[in-house]
Parts: structure tokens; C-alpha cells; sequence
């Protein structure tokens, strides 16, 4: 389902030229979405979503952030694979600076994973990616292999400490980018203070970094939209039969609301317009999200250079 509007770009180098993000570390929040079926959608439009995110960003010149989870299959895992085939492409230039994919581990997330999974993520990253396990502040801990259990420790069940690791992490982590990209988002089953992808776009909003919204596939990144702007909510409409938003979600949603105030679309300081950003947030076509992205992007990326130029 789409908008109506009749920008559909196709990908170009015109949109996002090469080393335009050189130097900007460009931060993924990604999660399941429970609305993929209801949409009419599969978990490989999820996962190329996804794919055309990170392909955009490193052909920039940017690099990526992620806080990850070290699940068999999951999207760490996932990006890692995507980095490998990048490298195999020969896609990464002198425009990267640092590491192109930085993953960053909440302290107990690493704590209860065994040495060897930690090395063997610490491996298949190689010279391309780095991992930075992070302590309960948030601080990032010099030789985590170090005075640890083999096999981890058992995982914390308290939920005030698992929300203070999980807070550490996303705040650690908005200091590390530059811009902010989000896809889907959990409702319901979420460890942190409130559903994590809407943290990071507070957070996000908060440091005035540019956030993109491709809400399309649903999730709490829908939820965010339709708290911005109306029309997105009919995307996917809720069902009085699905499990109501609890009250931290719902908090963090006024919350973003509050922060948008009378702004709205403009306060996501991402280079797009109105138009366009309805357009990201209601399109499913990965194509057309990251043409959008990559546009708003490059926008984004001349408009610092040229601040930058001035202030010289």
C-alpha cells in the first residue's frame, strides 16, 4: 500500500553520491514485526529492507551501528553476512573511516553468552566490523574476554537492571551515530524501559540526529508515524482483538509526541519533505524505501558539508 504520491525513485548514484556520508555512522533500529502478515508480507521483504538499508549507507561512505543480539539467525547475524558480501563486492572505499559495522553488546547480553560465541561474533566480524561490549553505564569495557566465565553467566531476571542495560546501551550508542534508520519494532515482549526501537528514536529526537521512519512493514515504527502524522495509522489499522500497547509504550508515545509538537514531519531533520516522508513511511517496496532514505541522505550530508564549509 502506498500513499498516492508519485515520487517512486529508483535507486541512483544521484541520489546518494559516493563518500557523501564519509565519516557518519549511520545507527539501525531493526526488530520484528508483527503486522508483516497482516500486510500482506513476508519476512525476505523484511530482510531486504534491511539489505537496502545497510547497501545504501556503505555505498555512501558511511558506515553502521547496530545493538545486537547473538541469536542464531538473527540480525546481527544478518548484517554480518551483509558486510562479508560487500567486502567480496569490493564495495568499501577510502571514504569509510573506522569500522563498517559497529556492533555494540548491552552488558546482559554479553554476560551470559559463552567466551566462544563471543569470539567467534568477534571473528566473522574480521577487519571490517568491531564489537564493543558495554558494561551496566554504559561504558565500554577494555578487554572484555578477561576475567569472565566460560560458559557466561545465567541471564539477569531482574527487569529494572535488564532496562537499565538496555537504556545504557541505546544511549551509548546515539552518542556513536550520526543518523538514525527504523524498521518494525516489538509491541509486546520487550526487556527495556519501553519498546526499544521507540527509546532509540527518542533518544534520536532528543540529539537532534536525522531519523528515517520506514514504517511501511509495520511494528512500532508504525506506531511512531501515526503518532507524527494521521494518515499513516490507516496503514495497518489495529484490530480490537490485538493486544493493547501497555502503558511504557504508551508513555514513550506522547513522549515523541511532545517532542514533534507543532513541528511534525520537519522536527525528523532528515532532508525530506512532507510528502516524501509520508511516502517512506507508508511504502512497503524496499527499493523505494531506500531510494528515499539515500535521498534524504544526501540531502542531509550536503547541507552539513556546507554548514561545515561555512564555518571555516
Amino acid at each position: 500500500m502506498n500513499s498516492g504520491s508519485a515520487f517512486t525513485p529508483a535507486f541512483s548514484s544521484s541520489l546518494l553520491p559516493a563518500n557523501a556520508l564519509s565519516g557518519q555512522r549511520v545507527g539501525i533500529s531493526v526488530s520484528d514485526s508483527a503486522d508483516l502478515r497482516r500486510l500482506g508480507l513476508l519476512s525476505s521483504h523484511f530482510n531486504l529492507a534491511l539489505r537496502e538499508l545497510a547497501r545504501i549507507v556503505l555505498v555512501g561512505g558511511g558506515t553502521l551501528a547496530y545493538g545486537g543480539h547473538l541469536v542464531p539467525g538473527g540480525y546481527t547475524e544478518f548484517l554480518i553476512g551483509e558486510l562479508h558480501r560487500y567486502a567480496q563486492a569490493g564495495l568499501f572505499n577510502a571514504g569509510h573511516r573506522g569500522p563498517a559495522l559497529l556492533v555494540c553488546l548491552a552488558w546482559q547480553e554479553h554476560r551470559h553468552r559463552s567466551l566462544e560465541e563471543l569470539n567467534a561474533t568477534n571473528s566473522q566480524l574480521g577487519v571490517y566490523g568491531e564489537m564493543r561490549c558495554l558494561d551496566l553505564d554504559g561504558r565500554v569495557i577494555v578487554g572484555w574476554s578477561a576475567n569472565r566465565l566460560t560458559e557466561g553467566e545465567p541471564y539477569p531476571s531482574d527487569k529494572a537492571v535488564l532496562a537499565q542495560g538496555l537504556s545504557a546501551l541505546r544511549t551509548y550508542m546515539t552518542g556513536q551515530t550520526s543518523a538514525r534508520l527504523l524498521l518494525g519494532g516489538k509491541r509486546q515482549g520487550y526487556t527495556g524501559p519501553m519498546p526499544g526501537v521507540l527509546q532509540e528514536a527518542l533518544l534520536a529526537l532528543r540529539a537532534a540526529q536525522p531519523l528515517y521512519l520506514a514504517s511501511g512493514l509495520g511494528g512500532v515504527t508504525l506506531d511512531i508515524t501515526g503518532a507524527i502524522d494521521g494518515r499513516c495509522a490507516g496503514l495497518c489499522p489495529r484490530h480490537g482483538s490485538d493486544p493493547p500497547l501497555d502503558q511504557s509504550a504508551m508513555a514513550g508515545l506522547d513522549e515523541l509526541r511532545a517532542l514533534i509538537s507543532s513541528d511534525g514531519w520537519r522536527r525528523l531533520n532528515n532532508g525530506l519533505d512532507e510528502a516524501e516522508n509520508l511516502q517512506l513511511s507508508m511504502t512497503h517496496r524496499p527499493a523505494e524505501i531506500a531510494a528515499l532514505v539515500a535521498l534524504g541522505l544526501g540531502r542531509w550530508a550536503q547541507s552539513r558539508a556546507a554548514q561545515q564549509g561555512h564555518g571555516r
